[in-house]
């Protein structure tokens, strides 16, 4: 082991993030169209989540009645936090529902889980500006910053798969966020090293949480705790903490040989849009990612079924490795984060229901017998080509295929869906969708004047891109 303390040169990967978020140019006119959706969308699955006293029990300042001058809005409540707060309470809305936008790749993740950051200090950073006489940060600049978020974060996970080490994907999104919040902050390259280097040492959470048999709500709020210390960490380095210039590559200590089994971590591609052009939207189901497909198709096998469930004997499921590996669950689901993120339960609901919602996911419809009925006989399958496309990256596809076998021997088409509604192949048929979905989930909260208002507004782009963010987050806020 090396034991010199001789300053040694800084990580690539740090220099490179940083070099991005200071200096690299923007110029996609779908990166920003798609940013904008991403936005929208972001804010109507947070909006709908306050739904779920579950969630809502999590929010608001730690100690009840501080006051936060110019603090950071907290969308669809009158919550006004600090921003390190409010972008936990940001983050912990936006993930609760599994319903943002999803990036798959070696590793999986949520991009716009960074906007709980991106929003806060954006909130935050304008209302102290106009104090002082300046200008807001605009909507569009918040696009600027969730596009470069996004990209970090994504290709990231490209090639470095922190789940085969066992560690949670929300650590990519506290790098992301950490990155541009430091920028946002006026951080110089060194600071934004600085808070880079931080991040990384604090490495992640284990992805315990996600599996069985300890599947539970954290995974509804890891990525609003993960982008709330992103900015924890770049608001410190801004103030002079010290960053760790090779908090990666250190021999014996750094990350890559403590917690990524001595492999070092890179960047499949140049860091640009990519990945804000490439995102994936859950347009339909709140179901995790690796299921749409079969979602689809077990909705759409829903009326040629359902008054036959007596006389099926077996249900076959094609999918990829990432499904098999991640969400191939049997036995019994604990919670509404068991069932989300539980391939045959989600095509069971679809199955019976002919739809999937939030509500499905609640202890009231689980109670339903036919759903372990229909789970019971289901038989989830590898495709080998399946698992080869959803790695291509000129492919990108998240395929998955249902069939019913009956008892007498018959059976339904083998019904294969590769692109889901909200995949890039898939765009101008799910943009519709996606705005539907927005206006559905506003009206759950909001009054109608009010919700006239932020239509008025969200579905016009050039007013929404120019319009400053401090007057953009008064239309989510609630008395």
């Amino acid at each position: 082991m090396i034991k010199t303390n001789d300053i040694t040169k800084t990580d690539v990967l740090l220099e490179e993030i940083a070099e991005y978020v200071l200096h690299k140019e923007i110029t996609s006119e779908e990166a920003y169209s798609t940013a904008r959706y991403v936005l929208l969308d972001t804010l109507g699955c947070g909006i709908l989540a306050l739904r779920y006293p579950e969630c809502t029990k999590l929010l608001g300042p730690v100690v009840p009645g501080t006051i936060v001058p110019n603090g950071s809005r907290v969308p669809g409540t009158s919550y006004v936090l600090d921003p390190v707060r409010g972008a936990f309470n940001i983050g912990c809305i936006i993930r609760w529902l599994d319903y943002n936008d999803t990036w798959l790749a070696a590793e999986w993740g949520h991009p716009s889980d960074n906007l709980g950051g991106i929003l806060a200090v954006a909130d935050y950073i304008s209302r102290v500006r106009i104090v002082e006489g300046k200008e807001a940060l605009t909507v569009h600049d918040v696009l600027e910053m969730t596009i470069k978020a996004h990209e970090i974060q994504g290709v990231l996970a490209l090639e470095n798969s922190l789940n085969r080490v066992g560690l949670d994907h929300v650590l990519f999104v506290k790098i992301a966020t950490t990155a541009v919040v430091a920028k946002m902050l006026g951080g110089t390259k060194q600071e934004i090293i600085n808070a880079l280097s931080n991040a990384w040492i604090d490495n992640s959470s284990l992805r315990t949480y996600r599996h069985a048999p300890n599947t539970g709500s954290r995974k509804s709020w890891a990525a609003g705790d993960a982008t709330s210390r992103g900015v924890h960490l770049a608001m410190m380095a801004l103030k002079g903490e010290m960053g760790y210039p090779t908090a990666l590559s250190a021999p014996g200590w750094g990350f890559q040989d403590i917690l990524f089994n001595k492999k070092e971590l890179k960047l499949a591609r140049p860091l640009g849009a990519y990945v804000m052009e490439n995102v994936l939207f859950k347009v339909s189901y709140p179901a995790e990612f690796h299921a749409q497909t079969a979602a689809e198709c077990a909705i759409k096998l829903h009326a040629e079924i359902k008054d036959r469930l007596d006389e099926i004997d077996r249900i076959i499921i094609k999918t990829h490795e990432s499904a098999v590996r991640i969400i191939d669950k049997v036995g019994p689901l604990n919670n509404p984060a068991d069932r989300d993120h539980c391939l045959q339960y989600i095509t069971a609901i679809g199955l019976l229901y002919g739809d999937i919602v939030a509500d499905h996911y609640e202890d009231e419809v689980a109670a339903d017998k036919r759903i372990d009925f229909l789970r019971d006989k289901m038989e989830v399958i590898e495709s080998k080509t399946y698992s080869i496309d959803y790695l291509d990256p000129n492919k990108r596809s998240i395929a998955n295929a249902v069939q019913i076998h009956f008892k007498d021997g018959t059976t339904t088409e083998m019904l294969e869906c590769e692109y889901p509604l909200g995949h890039r192949f898939r765009r101008e048929e799910a943009i519709p969708k996606i705005m539907d979905k927005f206006s559905a989930n506003i009206r759950t909260h909001f009054a109608k004047k009010q919700v006239e208002k932020m239509e008025e507004v969200c579905y016009n782009e050039e007013v929404m891109k120019d319009m400053p963010i401090t007057k953009f987050m008064e239309l989510f806020v609630t008395p």
